[in-house]
């Protein structure tokens, strides 16, 4: 028997419990690299405490609120707005949406009864324009965006239009237009944000 065949078969009699130890140190090194992040998740949740890591909103941590100051909303959105917006990356996967997404988390705009306007500029409520909320035919990857019609709402009762004011490129109602109030999951407030660079085409 010569040299490669003699080592061929040494590792056809080694290979499977060598290849099953190495699995294992594997497996239990995952586990403790995931383990903290987990931890760290779940005490996030349990506290009411979320991470934004898209650049619609200043970066950083959120926590849930009920005070009257909590104007940012969470929420998972429907139909084509879900599909989209998880196709492209502007949700996460691996959410608590009923799609395996991440929510959405944006300011509210306009409530119930409010006048929303909606035009090549920008978006107007009760007559104030909204900073930066132009909307855009493609995002800053060059994607067709349908952007929601001009013209002038009046927004129904059990409604709300979110918009970001901080970054132009952000996929709110000035796409998918109001969103049934029944949908937000929690009102939220910065807890502590980052300085965060919005993208460019």
């Amino acid at each position: 028997m010569n040299l490669t065949a003699a080592t061929k078969l040494w590792r056809v009699f080694r290979g499977p419990s060598d290849v099953q130890a190495r699995s294992r140190r594997a497996v239990r090194a995952t586990l403790l690299l995931c383990a903290p992040f987990l931890l760290a998740y779940t005490a996030f949740r349990l506290f009411g405490i979320r991470i934004n890591i898209t650049s619609s909103l200043e970066r950083g941590f959120y926590i849930v609120s009920r005070s009257a100051s909590a104007t940012l909303v969470e929420f998972c959105p429907q139909g084509q707005a879900a599909t989209v917006s998880l196709q492209r990356g502007y949700r996460t996967p691996g959410g608590t949406c009923p799609d395996g997404g991440s929510p959405l988390l944006k300011p509210i705009a306009a409530v119930g009864g409010d006048r929303v306007e909606v035009a090549t500029n920008g978006i107007r409520v009760n007559g104030k324009l909204i900073a930066n909320s132009t909307a855009h035919f493609k995002d800053h990857r060059g994607r067709i965006l349908d952007p929601w019609p001009n013209g002038e709402y009046i927004v129904p009762s059990g409604s709300l239009w979110v918009i970001s004011d901080f970054n132009s490129w952000s996929f709110d109602s000035r796409y998918f237009g109001p969103i049934p109030s029944s949908i937000v999951q929690h009102k939220l407030r910065p807890l502590w944000t980052f300085h965060t660079k919005v993208p460019q085409p």
